[in-house]
C-alpha cells in the first residue's frame, strides 16, 4: 500500500489534482520502448501551462523537450506522438544517448 507522501508524487493523481485548480495541462506518456529505455512504457509525466512538471519519461535525459512540445500542446489542443532515439540527431541534442528509442505521446487533459 502506497503512503500518502507516494500518493502525492503520483502524476495522475498530480495532474487531477492541478485541473481541480483550473490549470491548463497535459500529459506525457511513454507508449513504446526499443532496447535499453531509461523509463517503462506507462511512465507519466504531467505539465501545467506555467511549465511545472511532475513525473519522469525518460529519467531526465529528454524531459526539456517533451515539455516544450506540451507546451505546444497544451495551447493548440493538438496531440503528438514524439520519438527520441540515438539514431535520431534531435535525441543526442536532448541528452538520449542510453542507446534505445522511446514513443511519447503528448495530449492535452479536459
Amino acid at each position: 500500500m502506497q503512503n500518502p507522501t507516494e500518493q502525492i508524487r503520483d502524476p495522475l493523481l498530480i495532474a487531477e489534482s492541478w485541473m481541480a485548480e483550473g490549470r491548463d495541462v497535459a500529459i506525457a506518456t511513454v507508449v513504446e520502448t526499443w532496447g535499453s529505455a531509461p523509463r517503462p512504457v506507462g511512465s507519466h509525466l504531467v505539465i501545467d501551462e506555467a511549465g511545472h512538471f511532475e513525473g519522469s519519461v525518460s529519467g531526465g535525459c529528454v524531459e526539456g523537450s517533451v515539455i516544450a512540445e506540451a507546451m505546444d500542446v497544451i495551447s493548440q489542443g493538438t496531440p503528438r506522438m514524439l520519438e527520441f532515439g540515438v539514431a535520431d540527431e534531435t535525441a543526442w541534442q536532448v541528452g538520449l544517448s542510453c542507446g534505445g528509442r522511446i514513443k511519447v505521446y503528448v495530449e492535452r487533459l479536459g
